[in-house]
């Protein structure tokens, strides 16, 4: 087994917490955070050792887990990774594309793995269609949720559209050839709404929406691709697969068949392929120890965490430069 620490030990750090403990691959030898009465509460609610000194921690074990915000997962990726040990981070990879890099630049220095946590790779409805999306033409993705504070200290394209970005970008194997987004701030001072149309090389088109001021959670990607079109949700963990063939020979009772405008005859099938359930955290977490015990290649690496980065990045200066210009219009027409 291997052995685990984690520092930052907020809403989501918890649930790596007791996941460490339970899984069957990890030894959980404690946590660090910065709140020392946040961790002496946790050390005595649940039994996770908390260690007040985080190099105490980081000497005792192999792996690190960094759930602290964004800003400081740079701070500790590169302790750990100079102390040679191996790092989950969760997403964003960094704070900057500059962080991002020397992130990546130490961990191949100091042959460690790291692994980037974007967690919809694992999710089951996601990981059950894989293989039914080929080449998709158009992707059309809606990540809805409701308003919580936690989190609005950040952009809503990095609280929560990287996630999609990530999915886009591990299916089209194609350069970005334009982006355009839009965006507007709502009820926080960062954007609370916003839109990205990218546009690949290979002619993909994916158009991606986020907010986290709706009435309702929604998590939905729809892949367009020839003769077939994929529905996945990532919420409710379902799939639809919907293929379109050649009208057979023979026609059933009960086939479904559509005729276009100059009477080409097409049949229509559905498919709803089998989901297992699992917890995705826990695998993604289960997945690095894979790749440490037996040196397979990482589910997520750092170099496609920095990619989801850039291109959220990009999104974000985007809407920012539109924003920037709609309120210099405003005041020079008052």
């Amino acid at each position: 087994m291997l052995k685990a620490g984690l520092v930052g030990a907020g809403h989501l750090g918890k649930i790596h917490l007791k996941l460490l403990q339970q899984s069957s691959k990890f030894e959980l030898i404690g946590f660090h955070d910065v709140d020392v009465e946040n961790g002496k509460k946790l050390e005595a609610e649940f039994g996770y050792k908390f260690f007040e000194n985080f190099e105490e921690l980081l000497s005792q074990v192999d792996v690190l887990d960094i759930v602290t915000p964004t800003f400081a997962h740079f701070e500790y990726a590169e302790k750990a990774i100079k102390s040679g040990k191996h790092i989950f981070i969760e997403k964003p990879i960094a704070g900057s594309l500059k962080e991002a890099d020397e992130i990546i630049r130490l961990a191949l220095e100091h042959k460690v793995k790291g692994q980037v946590g974007h967690v919809e790779r694992f999710n089951p409805a996601f990981k059950a269609c894989n293989s039914f999306i080929a080449d998709p033409l158009f992707l059309e993705i809606h990540r809805l949720a409701e308003f919580n504070p936690r989190g609005t200290d950040v952009s809503v394209v990095l609280d929560l559209m990287i996630h999609d970005l990530d999915i886009v970008l591990s299916i089209i194997k194609s350069e970005i050839k334009e982006i355009h987004a839009s965006g507007v701030a709502v009820v926080s001072k960062t954007p609370d709404i916003a839109n990205a149309r990218i546009e690949f090389e290979n002619g993909c088109v994916a158009n991606v929406t986020t907010s986290r001021i709706s009435m309702k959670n929604m998590r939905k990607s729809r892949f367009f691709q020839k003769d077939a079109y994929v529905s996945i949700d990532f919420l409710e963990k379902k799939a639809e697969i919907i293929r379109i063939k050649e009208v057979p020979e023979e026609i059933r009772p009960f086939d479904m068949i559509i005729e276009n405008a100059e009477g080409e005859k097409k049949q229509i099938l559905f498919q709803y392929p089998e989901i297992e359930g699992n917890n995705a955290i826990l695998d993604e977490l289960e997945s690095l120890a894979d790749s440490i015990e037996n040196d397979v290649p990482i589910k997520v690496t750092l170099e496609q965490g920095k990619e989801a980065l850039r291109i959220a990045l990009e999104v974000m200066r985007q809407i920012e430069c539109k924003l920037s210009r709609e309120e210099t219009l405003k005041n020079s027409e008052i």
